[in-house]
């Protein structure tokens, strides 16, 4: 089965996607692949297969290779003598800005481009945080208390120390902080607002128990990923998550009882159906008093949290014999032809 993975984009996690596409391409190896990296100004490239190395990136290398068009239906790879078409579904890898904020999703469904990956309306609901949680409690999901505090207003924070300083639309633990009392606040907020404009604070729960659980609708159920509990000190900062976007192999699940696994589960339906239908998505939950709350969705995870599953290359298989159809529109022009012959022209 023909599957293009698309990475890059113009976003500060424009590396990570990267490595995710690297680790995924060995994931993958029983799909015929093709690699098609965004450049960070929205240039297209077809990457050769034996060149998808961290380096050929780096070092610009992927400039001397066949830059490549949207066109209706794919990509096309234009030339002295014609043109090539590249039509194939296509695996959104792109963390972040563009592939996360809903612009890729935009793209391919304008050029009617099959796709894993968020749609538009999912992409916006996940990727700012802040509406992530209206989300949530629009769905019976809990989450922690919060505040936004946004860079034009007076920097007053109600929530005790300590808590975690988070900026609102962003990936990675790319900016976060843990603030544990007054003389810390100033330098986590400048450090937080270098990336974006709002901040998400939560109070800072030492020592919580924490669980991954990732999945996808196919077939009209979902299939579930083992649920893992990540290894943390305080929590997962930008160097641990650049080294989990690399991982490929299995990890072990979470020796937790069947009841909070059907919670988690429970959680996780409530989140995917129906707005992620045809995403591969990982949500991020904590336990606290036996109760189940959501900390973040990740609708683009890192390497795509194959690890997670048994066989990973058969989760995609899957997903992509059961991607939701975008209804067509045809135009016939009957309501002008209509009003032209009443006017007798």
């Amino acid at each position: 089965m023909k599957l293009a993975i698309l990475f890059g984009g113009a976003s500060y996690e424009h590396e990570i996607s990267i490595v995710s596409a690297i680790t995924v391409k060995e994931k993958l190896s029983r799909f015929e692949l093709s690699f098609i990296f965004c450049d960070q100004d929205h240039k297209f490239y077809l990457i050769d297969g034996t060149k998808m190395k961290a380096v050929t990136f780096s070092r610009g290398e992927h400039r001397k290779m066949p830059q490549i068009f949207l066109t209706n239906g794919g990509f096309e790879q234009r030339g002295l003598f014609g043109s090539k078409k590249h039509e194939m579904p296509i695996l959104n890898l792109i963390h972040g800005g563009d592939g996360e904020d809903g612009s890729i999703a935009s793209l391919m469904d304008f050029f009617h481009i099959p796709f894993i990956g968020p749609r538009k309306e999912a992409s916006m609901l996940s990727f700012d945080k802040h509406y992530t949680k209206w989300l949530a409690a629009s769905l019976d999901v809990k989450t922690l208390s919060y505040e936004i505090l946004r860079k034009e207003e007076k920097r007053e924070i109600a929530t005790a120390y300590p808590f975690i300083v988070k900026p609102a639309r962003l990936g990675s633990s790319i900016g976060v902080s843990i603030v544990r009392d007054a003389s810390e606040l100033d330098y986590a907020l400048d450090v937080a607002f270098e990336f974006d404009n709002v901040l998400l604070i939560e109070p800072f729960i030492n020592g919580v128990k924490e669980y991954n659980l990732a999945g996808f609708s196919a077939r009209g159920e979902i299939t579930y990923s083992i649920v893992e509990e990540p290894q943390k000190a305080e929590f997962l900062d930008f160097e641990k998550k650049y080294l989990d976007f690399s991982r490929s192999g299995n990890v072990e699940a979470a020796a937790v009882s069947e009841a909070l696994v059907a919670q988690l589960r429970e959680s996780f339906a409530k989140i995917y159906l129906p707005l992620f239908e045809g995403a591969l998505i990982r949500c991020d939950f904590f336990e606290i008093d036996g109760e189940v709350y959501l900390n973040e969705v990740n609708p683009i995870p890192g390497s795509m949290a194959n690890y997670l599953f048994e066989d990973f290359s058969a989760a995609i298989h899957k997903l992509l014999a059961s991607l939701p159809q975008k209804k067509s529109i045809r135009v016939n022009y009957d309501y002008i032809h209509s009003i032209s012959q009443a006017k007798g022209k």
